[in-house]
């Protein structure tokens, strides 16, 4: 049995992203602690599922915490004494946090202090965190860049997100905590989380019912495939964040800092038309859509293009799948795992 290189806490392994990267880590040696709360926002079988995919290994184990359990989370983070910590945990979804805005603040907000001071007493060498596409809100600026303006989020999500980032600043200009918020562009792949769009209409294609299109179609993703998302976060995590020398308060940069502070987008650079993105499902799936055309819905945004400069510069990757080579492999994984 090898010896794992290192140690790392992912919160949130039980959902998509943070179930695909504790793969990823365990496969390259690294030994894995995975926490999640595994409340029933989405249906809590599918979390189960992904982490009955994990336990098998030797250097996986799994914790059921909540973030905003202040002292169980300070426990966790004295007892395991972790090398790197990846903050993938949060309450999702533009829509949900319309209908339920105090789970974002217990989530997102509170939870992330208690990770930041679980990072800040226990000599953590990197934390990695989850930001959003979604903090660029009213910004119309294409492509999005880390270096723009993000102060008129569209939605307590993104406010929460866009918070996240603010304190995790604080944390590396006060105590020296290297510090990298990611923030990602529209991720999809098998194990894909069920409130998404292309996981709803494939359900509903296959099931014959009519599939809803907001704004008309006329709305654009950038689109980024969950193997793509894992290699830039895998990439960063290693990449670990260090002041900005040339960094100037009278000109500040928002992508970087004197602090080791560091703003990554993670997208395809590629955006893609909904009308565009439904029509290669239909190809998928051999089935015509039925489509319930709508308003734009509050909260949301018309397009999103992610502008990946500095992630290749300083890490030397840009994500690349096409987007109707993922959508095949989501089809292939939802028939598979639903029997259908």
């Amino acid at each position: 049995m090898t010896i794992p290189c290192r140690k790392v806490l992912v919160t949130g392994a039980a959902g998509f992203i943070g179930f695909h990267l504790a793969q990823r880590l365990l496969a390259r040696g690294d030994a894995v602690v995975g926490i999640d709360n595994l409340n029933d926002y989405y249906e809590v079988s599918l979390k189960e599922a992904r982490l009955a995919q994990l336990t098998p290994d030797a250097h996986f184990r799994f914790i059921k915490l909540d973030l905003a359990d202040r002292e169980a989370m300070a426990a966790l983070f004295a007892r395991e004494q972790f090398d790197q910590v990846v903050n993938l945990a949060a309450q999702a979804g533009v829509r949900y946090s319309l209908k339920n805005p105090h789970a974002y603040v217990d989530s997102n907000m509170v939870g992330f202090v208690n990770v930041l001071e679980g990072c800040r007493y226990n000599g953590v060498k990197h934390l990695v965190f989850a930001s959003s596409s979604s903090v660029y809100g009213a910004n119309e600026s294409m492509p999005f860049s880390v270096h723009d303006n993000v102060d008129h989020p569209l939605s307590l999500y993104a406010a929460s997100k866009k918070a996240g980032e603010l304190m995790a600043h604080t944390y590396a200009h006060l105590y020296g905590l290297p510090t990298t918020g990611l923030r990602f562009f529209t991720v999809y792949g098998p194990w894909y989380r069920p409130d998404m769009a292309l996981f709803l209409f494939t359900k509903a294609m296959l099931a014959g019912a009519p599939i809803d299109v907001f704004n008309h179609g006329q709305m654009q993703r950038d689109f980024t495939y969950i193997d793509d998302i894992v290699e830039g976060v895998v990439r960063v995590l290693d990449h670990t964040a260090t002041p900005n020398r040339e960094w100037d308060g009278a000109q500040p940069d928002s992508g970087s800092s004197r602090a080791p502070y560091r703003i990554y987008n993670i997208g395809n650079s590629k955006p893609v038309a909904l009308m565009e993105f439904i029509e290669a499902l239909e190809e998928a799936l051999g089935i015509k859509a039925i489509k319930n055309m709508l308003p734009m819905q509050p909260g949301d945004v018309p397009a999103t293009y992610a502008d990946v400069t500095d992630l290749v510069r300083d890490v030397g990757y840009q994500p690349a799948t096409p987007v109707r080579e993922g959508i095949v492999n989501f089809v292939q994984w939802y028939k598979e795992y639903y029997q259908v």
